[in-house]
């Protein structure tokens, strides 16, 4: 379990602040019948965690990639400039950069206003983020502002990823700090957020609509705030009037109906059914706030059904609020204890189909192969099996890359075969007689790699896949030849 500090949320039992531990069990048996895969979450009701658990590997210390969850801080910094007297939502997007600007301005981009990179309403009829990321030179700013605005901004709804990278971006221009380090002092040491890192652009300017990673808590404190209408401990971070404007509906993106992806956008912010908005992320990364059930829910996950999760929340957690200790039952201290155990014996299981296989003998010397060209730009690989430990040793162009293996079981390390190092659990199983797979949860994102090495006469095939992705295509088996 996790360390509280004065820093950390308080705790009380859900019986005291009115929810229903039978109901909480039902979103989590939700869960497991759509095969929802959630890593974390926490529910609290009148600032204090009523609910807390994590599905190991998964734990309350580690950070998790917010991936789109991060554009709710960036509004929140810009909040923040604008209560300073820094920027004005009404100021024009262009103003900010005369040297990047293109020399012909048309009439959509003179008239582009933060408030329409706010409410993703800027005129783009695509988001930017493509072209901006394919910028040669780095100057992400420069590729956004050479766009063509096909509508008048404020007119059409467009989920523009690039449009919150801008918004980091006039932040850093009139503050002369990063989004992060503006908002260290304003926000994440008021609330106790310890650590939070963001991505930045070829240019050293945070990414702003993705790129944020910090803790389940931290986000479930995020919302607290805005519940509490930018209060906190009795000391205002942010103005109410912000808090209003950037959870109100401020564009259509959608005719409503069952989705929520329809029911209106605010300052990046979403808008919900029931009267509920929240800020969220790619493959379930969310924080929702009830205003009338004056509860937070923080959730980090690796599916791709973020409706299916929503659902499961009004379906189950909706109705498990009522007035603090009224019309709970005895029968609650039952389920109370049950969902107890429930929440501690949450777990992601590693594949386990054969424990063993013959071929085993194969991968018991340092053997290894030369990799032919390949995407993931992988130039050998190696891999030992001793008792129930693999060693998975990789070569890139960055260096040697070690990973060790549990036998159907997960085993914690840290390795920077992805990117930056990071924490991840692993394991590996034998899939069919012939083929070895390895699973690599990468448990600071949503994330798992899945690995299938096969030997062949003279060297190996080597077959990858994740778990959730933005609908890249599969890749290429990679052929191995021993050295």
């Amino acid at each position: 379990m996790s360390v509280h500090t004065e820093k950390s949320l308080p705790r009380t039992s859900l019986k005291e602040l009115g929810i229903s531990a039978r109901n909480v069990i039902g979103f989590l048996e939700y869960l497991k019948a759509h095969s929802i895969e959630l890593h974390s979450l926490m529910l609290v009701r009148h600032g204090h965690v009523a609910v807390e658990g994590w599905w190991a590997p998964y734990g309350p210390d580690l950070p998790h990639m917010l991936f789109s969850l991060s554009k709710s801080f960036t509004s929140t910094a810009i909040g923040m400039a604008v209560q300073e007297g820094k920027l004005s939502v009404d100021d024009p997007v262009v103003s900010f950069f005369p040297e990047d600007a293109p020399k012909d301005i048309s009439p959509n981009l003179a008239a582009m206003r933060i408030k329409h990179l706010l409410m993703m309403g800027t005129g783009h009829a695509v988001d930017t983020m493509g072209p901006l990321a394919e910028a040669k030179d780095g100057n992400w700013v420069k590729a956004f502002l050479a766009l063509p605005v096909e509508h008048e901004p404020g007119t059409v709804f467009v989920y523009n990823t690039g449009a919150t990278y801008i918004l980091s971006a006039i932040l850093q221009q009139v503050t002369g700090e990063t989004l992060l380090q503006y908002l260290q002092p304003r926000l994440f040491e008021p609330l106790g957020i310890a650590n939070p890192t963001w991505e930045s652009c070829p240019r050293g300017i945070n990414t702003g609509g993705f790129g944020l990673k910090v803790t389940t808590e931290d986000i479930a404190k995020f919302g607290q705030l805005y519940l509490q209408k930018g209060l906190w401990q009795g000391e205002r971070l942010l103005d109410e009037s912000w808090v209003d404007a950037a959870t109100s509906k401020q564009i259509s993106n959608g005719d409503g109906g069952d989705s929520d992806w329809a029911q209106g956008y605010g300052y990046q912010f979403w808008r919900c059914r029931h009267g509920i908005y929240r800020g969220d992320g790619a493959f379930g990364q969310f924080c929702i706030v009830l205003p009338e059930q004056e509860a937070v829910l923080a959730m980090t996950s690796g599916t791709n059904d973020l409706q299916g999760v929503l659902n499961g929340v009004w379906e189950h957690l909706l109705g498990a609020f009522s007035e603090a200790n009224e019309g709970l039952a005895d029968a609650d201290a039952a389920a109370e204890s049950e969902l107890r155990q429930v929440l501690e014996g949450l777990y992601l299981e590693p594949p386990r189909i054969l424990a063993n296989s013959q071929r085993e003998v194969e991968f018991g010397s340092d053997k290894r192969c030369v990799l032919e060209p390949n995407e993931l730009e992988m130039e050998s690989t190696g891999i030992i099996i001793h008792g129930d430990t693999a060693v998975l040793d990789i070569r890139d162009k960055r260096g040697e890359h070690r990973v060790e293996l549990g036998r159907q079981a997960w085993r914690m390390g840290r390795t920077s075969l992805f990117g930056e190092e990071e924490q991840i659990a692993a394991s590996f199983t034998w899939k069919s007689p012939d083929t070895l797979l390895l699973s690599i949860q990468r448990i600071e994102t949503p994330f798992r790699i899945s690995i299938e090495i096969e030997p062949l006469e003279e060297g190996i095939e080597i077959r990858h896949a994740v778990n959730v992705s933005f609908g890249e295509p599969a890749s290429a088996p990679i052929r191995g030849h021993l050295q």
